[in-house]
């Protein structure tokens, strides 16, 4: 036992080297993993006190833990053996086929990433392009609704700033769960997007192994209380005006849902701006006939650093005013989940359409589609002041209340945005940018009874 046995140094090292990871995986890594963990549990809580809808145990869920949890639930285990027949495979294949969507879809929320670095970076973004406009009854909306009822938005989806204008504005009521498509699976956007509590689509997918594990995971975290925002038109509006709704993840809510158990609430949440950064982007792919948008992710980083800039010279430049208004909520309790997803869709499509905000540019835009000829500025404001009087309170104040300067200042905007021009007789549409013109104004067309009917 006390003999001297001579090692070549090289193994020697390997020795110590696998004496250290062992020792690290066995009493050292669990003891800083539970260090950690009651810290952040114990910031959770702190931060849960200033929430108006506290975080749920769900979200704060290890990711390992919900994805066994996921791909062990008895219906995707069905799935999986369906799967297996239906395409002669073995059933250990197809049930790694679903470990490989779970480990896709299932993101590993941050409560340090989302409400320490996202929600910060969201604000600073949001507040460096736009002035930021809420309804004046956004808060009595969510107030109104039961703590104990799981909240889904269903957004219109103007813009991929969207994300950032909701995250900004929801950071003082809950941490949001989105699901985002394929765009976001670009590393470290996906990283950094699934630590924010995103889920990650497959839009095309058609496979029925991919869509029940989908469908578990949204009815798992709806009956968690997992706060979620959904975009049910399934993409940006190519056109300005809001489109069908897409069923898939409504069906999901609606077939999971248990009359007996926790009661989930739909918020309507009207999008609009003065300014979509993506218009001509959108326009170009309507006219075309895709959905192949041409921008590419080193011009958005580098207008993203370049707002950065601005802001830190003290020289930001708006594009106007971003709004965001929530319709009346719908509680899929009173509504009946054997009702038909469709009516469900149609309802809250149409709720998101009444609650839509009108901003100074839309509302200017809508007035310039109906002339035929150049209009003074007089003219164009008293035209514009007529139009205003049947939208109700769904103005920013500050620009029902001095209509005629916000009327001047969209004008500049819309000027240097390079869609009008001023001549000698007034302003009127540069010839080419007519669909930029009908971009904006079909924001708010559905509030013209006369225009709607004729579009």
């Amino acid at each position: 036992m006390t003999q001297v046995v001579e090692l070549p140094l090289w193994l020697f090292v390997l020795i110590v080297l696998f004496a250290a990871v062992t020792f690290a995986s066995h009493f050292l890594f669990p003891s800083v993993r539970w260090f950690f963990r009651r810290r952040l549990e114990r910031a959770v809580a702190r931060l849960n006190e200033r929430l108006t809808r506290p975080i749920e145990p769900f979200k704060l869920a290890r990711r390992y833990d919900m994805i066994q949890r996921l791909i062990y639930d008895p219906e995707v285990t069905r799935e999986i053996v369906n799967h297996a027949k239906a395409n002669n495979v073995p059933e250990n294949v197809a049930f790694e086929r679903a470990r490989v969507y779970a480990r896709e879809i299932v993101p590993s929320f941050s409560a340090f990433t989302y409400f320490g670095f996202g929600t910060r970076l969201a604000r600073l973004l949001v507040r460096s392009i736009y002035a930021v406009w809420t309804g004046p009854k956004n808060d009595e909306v969510i107030q109104s609704i039961p703590k104990d009822a799981t909240v889904v938005f269903i957004m219109n989806h103007r813009s991929n700033m969207d994300y950032v204008l909701v995250t900004y504005l929801a950071a003082q009521t809950s941490a949001l769960s989105y699901a985002v498509g394929e765009w976001a699976r670009v590393w470290p956007l996906s990283r950094l997007i699934k630590m924010m509590g995103a889920y990650f689509i497959r839009r095309k997918s058609r496979g029925g192994l991919y869509r029940k594990v989908l469908a578990r995971y949204v009815q798992m975290a709806t009956a968690g209380g997992v706060a979620q925002a959904i975009f049910p038109e399934g993409g940006l509006s190519l056109n300005g005006r809001l489109m069908p709704a897409r069923m898939g993840l409504l069906t999901y809510v609606l077939e999971g849902h248990d009359p007996e158990g926790r009661d989930v609430v739909f918020v309507p949440v009207a999008i609009n701006y003065d300014r979509v950064l993506e218009d001509r982007v959108l326009i170009a792919a309507a006219a075309r006939g895709d959905r192949r948008f041409g921008a590419r992710i080193s011009v958005v980083v580098k207008f993203i650093l370049g707002k950065f800039w601005q802001g830190l010279r003290g020289r930001i430049t708006r594009f106007g005013t971003a709004a965001v208004v929530f319709g009346e909520p719908l509680s899929l309790r009173s509504f009946g989940a054997d009702e038909p997803v469709e009516t469900l869709a149609t309802r809250l499509m149409q709720r998101i359409e009444d609650a839509m905000p009108v901003l100074a540019v839309p509302l200017v835009a809508h007035v310039l589609s109906q002339q035929t000829g150049p209009i003074s500025q007089e003219d164009l404001t008293a035209q514009v002041q007529e139009a205003a009087t049947s939208v109700g309170d769904q103005m920013p104040n500050d620009t029902s209340q001095n209509l005629p300067q916000a009327v001047a200042q969209a004008l500049m905007q819309m000027k240097k945005h390079q869609v009008i021009e001023e001549t000698a007789s007034g302003w009127q549409v540069i010839p080419d940018q007519m669909s930029v013109l009908s971009f904006y104004a079909n924001s708010i067309t559905h509030r013209f009874r006369d225009d709607a009917t004729a579009a």
